[in-house]
C-alpha cells in the first residue's frame, strides 16, 4: 500500500520558496544527493498543487525543467486545482478534489511512495490525516520570506518521529514519520 510523503527542500529559517514563489533560490543546492538518488526509484506518483506545477521551476533553463526532480524521475504526477484545463499534457493528470487526487495518486504509486510537492497541498494530506512521513532537506541559507513549509494560522501540532538524519556538503536531511 502506498505511502503519502513529503518531500522538500527548505532553507534553515523555515521558507520552500523565496518572495513571489522564487525557486531559484535552491541552484546552488542541488548537486549530487544519494538520499534523493535513493527515494527516487522509491517514489510511484506525485502528487503537485498547481501552483507547485506552474510556478518557477529551479531547473530553469536546464534539460531538466518542468519535470519532476529536475528529469531524475518519471511517472504519473497528478495536479489537484480548481482548474482544471481544457487540454491535458501527457503523463499528468488533473484532479479538482483533493480525495479523489489523494486516490488516484496512490492507486498509482501501488506499494511505492506519492510524494507530495506544494505546501497546501502537504496542509491538506496533514488536515485529512494521510500524510505518512516527512523528508526535509536543509539547505545552508536563510531567505527571510516566502512560503513556509507549514503554516497553519492558530496553530495545529504535528508530532514527528524522527527516522534518521544524513547529511551531504549541500544539504542535511531529516526524515520522520507522522506520529499523529
Amino acid at each position: 500500500m502506498a505511502k503519502v510523503l513529503y518531500s522538500v527542500t527548505m532553507s534553515v529559517d523555515g521558507f520552500i520558496t523565496g518572495p513571489d514563489g522564487d525557486m531559484q533560490w535552491m541552484r546552488p543546492y542541488l548537486g549530487p544527493d544519494p538520499e534523493v538518488e535513493q527515494l527516487l526509484p522509491r517514489i510511484g506518483s506525485v502528487l503537485a498543487g498547481r501552483r507547485s506545477h506552474d510556478g518557477d521551476d529551479p531547473h530553469k533553463g536546464e534539460a531538466g525543467e518542468g519535470q519532476a526532480f529536475g528529469g531524475g524521475w518519471s511517472g504519473p504526477l497528478f495536479v489537484l486545482t480548481h482548474r482544471p484545463p481544457n487540454t491535458s499534457e501527457p503523463g499528468i493528470t488533473y484532479v479538482d478534489e483533493f480525495a479523489k487526487a489523494l486516490a488516484l495518486a496512490k492507486e498509482a504509486a501501488g506499494d511505492k511512495y506519492v510524494n507530495v510537492i506544494g505546501a497546501n497541498v502537504a496542509k491538506q494530506c496533514i488536515e485529512a490525516g494521510e500524510l505518512d512521513e516527512v523528508l526535509l532537506l536543509f539547505a545552508p541559507v536563510m531567505l527571510g520570506d516566502g512560503t513556509r513549509l507549514f503554516e497553519d494560522p492558530g496553530g495545529h501540532t504535528v508530532r514527528l518521529e524522527r527516522l534518521s538524519v544524513t547529511q551531504t556538503p549541500l544539504a542535511t536531511h531529516l526524515w520522520f514519520k507522522v506520529a499523529d
